[in-house]
């Protein structure tokens, strides 16, 4: 089972849950950072770094020799990666998809793909978590290519958490596209809300069974709850407001060793995920910790 811990927004505790959940299951879990802009899931796990590895994409490079400027490659490429001005080809890296329809499309054969690093893998352990996390080289304008080859690192059997970047756009559909069911985490504002309006809007799109959990909250009934009732969202997990979780994440510490009465309810949301997939109605209600 792949679980996808994602957001409409920044900052509502994503990476919190992930970790927390991670050291929660009693199993052997792999921990997937794909948040490659800023990952930070590192902090709170502390992983034994076995190894690194260069992630590449791959990009197009023409040879002056072959081309011809019949801007057949130009014509193709939906995103202006390439253009030709009169009989020479220019290529723009940052603007590709790497989709290969350039090398292809070629009469001459003068434009072949040559791979271009654009960011990082971090390879760990941590007991019986298994960690990943990507990271997007400074200066790369898309980050989904390295979100791609981290999400490679999938547990084939077992249980895969994927902490998600922030948003609705191409690194958070990237992210989450793959995954068995979501648990999309907000906070009880109006801007949590909005926020996570999209994010709803976009998992429904993607089809990925998914629920709910609200941080930061007094457990009364709020922007969120109201929302999900409203909608039929499972709400899977309300985290209460608490000095204790905010001292303990400026340290680096896991939500875990503070608030130990968690753990019961960590447990619970794959299971609870698991029946959303099957379509079975969940038996319990949503949990709520004061």
């Amino acid at each position: 089972m792949k679980i996808a811990i994602a957001s409409g927004k920044g900052g509502t505790g994503k990476t919190t849950i992930s970790c927390a959940l991670a050291l929660a299951m009693p199993g052997e879990v792999t921990l997937l950072d794909c948040d490659v802009e800023e990952p930070n899931a590192h902090f709170f796990i502390q992983p034994v770094i076995e190894r690194m590895e260069k992630t590449c994409s791959l990009v197009p490079e023409v040879d002056a020799d072959k081309c011809t400027g019949c801007g057949e490659c130009g014509r193709v490429c939906q995103f202006s990666a390439i253009i030709s001005l009169g009989k020479k080809a220019m290529v723009f890296n940052e603007l590709c998809h790497s989709c290969g329809a350039c090398a292809r499309i070629c009469p001459t054969g003068a434009v072949s793909e040559t791979a271009k690093k654009n960011g990082m893998l971090t390879i760990g352990r941590k007991g019986r978590i298994r960690f990943v996390s990507g990271r997007l080289d400074v200066g790369q304008a898309m980050s989904p290519p390295v979100i791609r080859e981290t999400l490679k690192y999938a547990a084939k059997d077992g249980l895969t958490i994927v902490d998600c970047p922030p948003g609705t756009s191409c690194p958070y559909v990237t992210a989450v596209k793959g995954c068995d069911a979501a648990l999309l985490v907000t906070e009880p504002t109006p801007f949590g809300l909005h926020d996570l309006k999209l994010a709803v809007a976009t998992i429904r799109e993607l089809d990925i069974p998914f629920g709910v959990a609200v941080n930061r909250t007094n457990g009364e009934k709020n922007l969120i709850s109201e929302y999900c009732e409203t909608e039929g969202i499972p709400l899977l997990l309300q985290i209460p407001e608490d000095r204790r979780v905010a001292e303990a994440y400026s340290r680096g510490q896991v939500l875990n060793k503070v608030m130990p009465e968690l753990h019961d309810a960590l447990v619970s949301i794959p299971e609870n995920l698991q029946q959303l997939i099957e379509g079975r109605p969940l038996q319990e209600g949503p949990v709520v910790l004061i």
